[in-house]
């Protein structure tokens, strides 16, 4: 570890998505720059988030390709499921692109610094008593699992997605409580691997932050494929029974499973680390910027999962290199949080940018928005994968296009197009004239564009 003392341009606090990419784009940019991290560099997405529980569900994507394989004509059969050589894999995929990560990392320049770092001054981050120098300084902390009040997490029987990722053995029955992105994927992916699956959500849907006909569609998907679901019902205990849990709702119904994830979201990791103490204005533990993510405190940057906002590992990269270039002086235009597109990775897979049809017509008015939805039924592609679904746009009447939501097998790789859709401001007519690949699901989304420029091909008027 370098013995501190140095300035730099730049120092940021943490080496996850948003991190390691404004350290990179800084450095790129001719910045001098130090890079604290306690863990490994890559943060949640690489190590606990996006990148192992894709993994784990793709791996339920190839076992439910060959148990459904004769639907194909195709004969075979599952014997089962090794959680062993399915975490070796994950493993390998994680491991793999934390070698490249740090590799990269190395070849900038970039001054490395490991251990837990704290805010001591407007301009200093000290790590294990050495002290370290900016001119600007880059929050970047990222997020961690967070429970209920009351709800206690052993890591045997009840469980945050971490200790969910590290499971030996596919669980028999689980319960999941909550509803949202993580709930839904490890809901479908233990469904793939067989096990008895029940969520409980408080919300009156499922994936309750999507266009509400997005949650419909989930929710019929899940019902066909045995995963059960109670929404709008609010957790109020649970009890450890022989061999497994018992989880009690507030009407006083109980569900016994082997274990309990705790999937309730993730809150921000800002405690303890002296953001306060230099006067660095938080609100429940997160950090509030302004539109160019500057804090209150001059010179202070925050960025990623600590902002108020979506915490996507995606927002919190494209973050990192607004501060990079922010800093550097190139005046880059503000992010747009609506332009920032989602994905929910479960089977089906929910996909979208923009806004929803409530929130556009809460802020246009209900008289100034209109819809179009285009069945996945029409789409050859989708008819050859056996995948159900839409496209649904959302437009402001004689303007352009202000969200795009898709559900269906695989639509989580139509989202560029979508999100290009969103933040060009284009119009259907825009979309209408371009050639889309045949035969490919992209077609559908050309499709919908057609119809809701007046002028529908394999859509009904």
């Amino acid at each position: 570890m370098p013995d501190g003392g140095s300035d730099f341009d730049v120092v940021i606090l943490g080496g996850g998505s948003g991190g390691y990419a404004c350290a990179l784009r800084a450095s790129q940019l001719g910045l001098s720059v130090a890079l604290v991290e306690k863990d490994k560099l890559g943060g949640t997405c690489l190590h606990r988030g996006c990148i192992p529980t894709k993994a784990l569900l793709h791996a339920g994507e190839v076992a439910d390709a060959v148990r459904e394989s004769s639907q194909f004509g195709v004969n075979a059969s599952l014997e089962g499921v090794d959680l062993t050589g399915v975490n070796k894999y994950k493993d390998g995929v994680v491991s793999r692109l934390y070698k490249g990560l740090q590799g990269l990392v190395a070849s900038r320049g970039i001054t490395v610094v490991e251990g837990t770092g704290v805010l001591v001054g407007p301009k200093t981050v000290e790590v294990d008593g050495a002290r370290y120098d900016g001119q600007h300084i880059v929050l970047a902390s990222g997020s961690s699992t967070k429970s209920l009040p009351g709800l206690e997490v052993d890591g045997v029987r009840v469980l945050t997605s971490d200790h969910a990722l590290e499971l030996e053995t596919v669980p028999p029955h689980a319960i999941v409580l909550g509803g949202g992105v993580i709930g839904a994927e490890f809901a479908s992916a233990w469904r793939s691997f067989g096990s008895e699956v029940t969520i409980i959500e408080a919300l009156p849907r499922l994936v309750p932050a999507e266009d509400a006909a997005c949650s419909k569609v989930v929710e019929r998907a899940f019902r066909k494929r045995g995963i059960a679901f109670k929404t709008g019902t609010s957790f109020k205990q649970v009890e450890h029974v022989d061999g497994g849990v018992k989880v009690t709702v507030e009407s006083g119904e109980t569900f016994e499973a082997d274990l309990l994830l705790v999937a309730v979201g993730r809150g921000p990791t800002t405690a303890d680390l002296g953001y306060e103490a230099q006067g660095v204005e938080l609100e429940r533990g997160f950090v509030l910027t302004d539109e160019r993510l500057r804090t209150n405190v001059a010179g202070v940057y925050a960025v990623g999962d600590i902002v108020p906002g979506m915490q996507l590992a995606h927002r919190g990269f494209q973050h990192g290199i607004f501060v990079a270039e922010d800093i550097a002086g190139l005046d880059p235009a503000p992010i747009d949080e609506d332009g920032i597109p989602r994905v929910t990775y479960c089977e089906p897979q929910v996909a979208s940018v923009g806004l929803g049809e409530d929130v556009a017509k809460e802020r246009y008015g209900d008289d100034r928005v209109e819809t179009l939805t285009y069945d996945l039924g029409g789409n050859g592609k989708s008819q050859i994968l056996k995948t159900q679904g839409f496209v649904k746009l959302v437009r402001e009447k004689d303007g352009a296009v202000v969200g795009v939501h898709m559900v269906g097998d695989r639509v989580g790789e139509l989202i560029g197009e979508a999100q290009l859709i969103y933040n060009w401001e284009a119009f259907p007519s825009d979309v209408a004239s371009l050639v889309h690949m045949h035969p490919t699901q992209g077609e559908a989304l050309g499709e919908a564009h057609l119809a809701l420029a007046g002028k529908p091909l394999h859509a009904h008027s």
